[in-house]
């Protein structure tokens, strides 16, 4: 039960049972589980689950509490109530822990409680930004010193639109970085897009469409390295401004749509690499597996399985790339001609 569930890290440290079921009780009583000592994990609800969690690991009163995406699985208003929760045990001297490190996806959270931000990039993995975070708590969402932090934030994370042969990467097996393609759904960029050509000067704080758009951060920026990739947009200082190749796909028809998807992915390495394999394939036809091995040599084997998903999906929706899900085999649309110089 709950309460076992929380004696179980004192145990574990040789803490006498007295003592254990003394403590443990306290901490439930101070994360607001008084009451539910004797339930069992299924009769708790996601965010009860979790604040059960935050009283284990305070048990062993840590000087460095370490959470991993503690809100992600729960539903917005119970995340939004354990966060404050949290923050009120933190800030009151009810818990003993000097430090809390925190990894988190999502922007308006780590502004939310964090007094210090240290922004991540990966392949490969390493510290590109650090931001000292001073407005004082309990912070208010709606504030603009709190809406500035955030779009700093989002500036950070997408960066400045580059040269295209920077942006795009090279091939698979060249030297230098392959760039991984975003996983997104083109109707979503489309949407973007959309939203981009309805504002004045085409133009918008990246932060901003988060709630305009109904996607979270994680998302937005991938549609937004999605726009930036394929021309459709530039970014600069956490803003996103739509060229003018990006307002004629807004503004076109379904099959201009296409055509133009079609023309500025096959500019792109990875598409292109992969149309020269299929070009000098047996009747221009590959399988799904030999793909995905051969992008094993540039990516872990679960991005490469996400690469080869996302290229089918582009090539589909752009009438390049054809696939069989009974073979599980890729091929050539008729239509598939070469460009100039692939």
């Amino acid at each position: 039960n709950v309460q076992e569930n929380v004696e179980l890290a004192l145990q574990v440290r040789g803490v006498p049972p007295a003592i254990r079921t003394t403590r443990a009780l306290d901490l439930l009583d101070r994360v607001g589980l008084d009451g539910f000592e004797t339930a069992y994990p299924r009769e708790l609800s996601g965010g009860m689950r979790q604040k059960v969690g935050f009283a284990r690991a305070m048990a062993v009163e840590p000087e460095l509490l370490c959470l991993d995406e503690p809100f992600s699985a729960l539903d917005v208003l119970s995340a939004e109530s354990l966060r404050g929760e949290l923050m009120e045990l933190w800030s009151s001297g009810s818990i003993p822990t000097l430090a809390i490190l925190m990894v988190s996806h999502n922007i308006e959270e780590a502004v939310l409680m964090a007094d210090r931000i240290v922004v991540m990039d990966k392949d490969p993995g390493r510290v590109v930004h650090e931001l000292k975070v001073s407005l004082p708590h309990p912070r208010q969402r709606k504030s603009f010193e709190f809406q500035a932090v955030v779009d700093q934030v989002y500036g950070m994370l997408a960066g400045q639109t580059q040269p295209e042969y920077i942006e795009q990467g090279t091939a698979p097996g060249e030297p230098g970085r392959t760039r991984r393609l975003p996983d997104i759904a083109i109707s979503d960029l489309s949407g973007l897009l959309e939203r981009l050509d309805e504002m004045p000067r085409n133009r918008s704080d990246i932060y901003r469409l988060e709630d305009e758009l109904g996607v979270d951060s994680d998302q937005l920026l991938q549609l937004t390295e999605t726009a930036e990739l394929l021309g459709f947009a530039t970014i600069e200082k956490g803003d996103i401004t739509l060229t003018s190749l990006g307002e004629t796909f807004a503004e076109a028809s379904i099959l201009a749509r296409k055509e133009i998807f079609a023309t500025r992915i096959r500019r792109m390495p990875m598409i292109r690499w992969l149309l020269n394999m299929l070009r000098a394939a047996e009747k221009q036809r590959l399988r799904w597996d030999v793909i995905q091995t051969a992008l094993e040599l540039d990516f872990p084997a679960e991005e490469a399985q996400q690469q080869v998903e996302t290229v089918v999906e582009w090539g589909r929706y752009a009438e390049i790339l054809a696939y069989d899900d009974d073979e599980e085999m890729l091929y050539l649309e008729p239509n598939a001609t070469p460009m100039a110089g692939s």
